[in-house]
């Protein structure tokens, strides 16, 4: 059926009622406009995201009651976990510019070192579901007896690095990094990427207290 026609048969339709007749060809103008013009498609805008101006970097070291200190970068803070379940030594490394948290928790070494491993390595891979990968690097830093394993999870993982830390006979720390927004790589990449220097720079410079320095070495291989 041509556009005319069917024009033609609904104006018959409605003045056969009384009705007016300029508002339906008011209305079929439109439709007949839409149909005949190819130029009028809308093509979606790609999504883009905020840009996020970072601070420069600089450090301070962090030192408390706790068995260990490192250094920490100047706009972030050190706040205790509150959580009732927290021990005194658990604390959160907060980015508040960036909406991210650092959770460090430590546990003395007590018989049980291969259980803690396993546990950190259990929590690290039940982001496989949603990551692309898991990295595993090597910390090894026989100057201050600092040894463990960093994991960087790939993807749309909650958490994007895990690691632990430990003197492998009386200190055990662990630490998970989270996003407190809903997990998409494209947009968390440059904030991860800067946040990385940071835990990378808090290992390098980690030691647990009471240990004799030697000629410092590498921390993450």
């Amino acid at each position: 059926m041509k556009i005319n026609d069917f024009k033609f048969r609904i104006s018959n339709f409605k003045l056969s009622r009384g009705l007016s007749f300029l508002p339906i060809v008011y209305c079929l103008f439109l439709f007949s406009s839409c149909v005949d013009d190819d130029d009028s498609t809308i093509a979606p805008k790609p999504r883009a995201y905020y840009r996020i101006s970072f601070p420069e970097k600089k450090y301070v070291e962090y030192d408390s009651t706790c068995p260990f200190k490192f250094q920490i970068p100047v706009y972030a803070k050190i706040t205790r976990d509150e959580h009732s379940s927290s021990e005194p030594c658990w604390l959160n490394l907060e980015f508040p510019k960036l909406n991210a948290t650092l959770h460090l928790s430590y546990k003395e070494v007590t018989n049980n070192l291969n259980s803690l491993m396993e546990d950190t390595y259990t929590l690290a891979s039940k982001h496989q579901i949603k990551a692309s990968g898991i990295e595993e690097q090597l910390v090894s830093k026989d100057s201050t007896k600092v040894y463990g394993l960093l994991y960087e999870i790939g993807g749309n993982a909650a958490s994007s690095i895990q690691f632990f830390l430990t003197d492998s006979t009386k200190h055990f720390l662990r630490g998970a990094l989270y996003f407190n927004s809903v997990p998409n790589t494209d947009s968390i990449k440059p904030a991860l990427e800067f946040v990385r220097e940071d835990i990378y720079k808090m290992i390098e410079s980690f030691e647990w207290k009471g240990e004799s320095p030697m000629p410092s070495s590498k921390a993450v291989k």
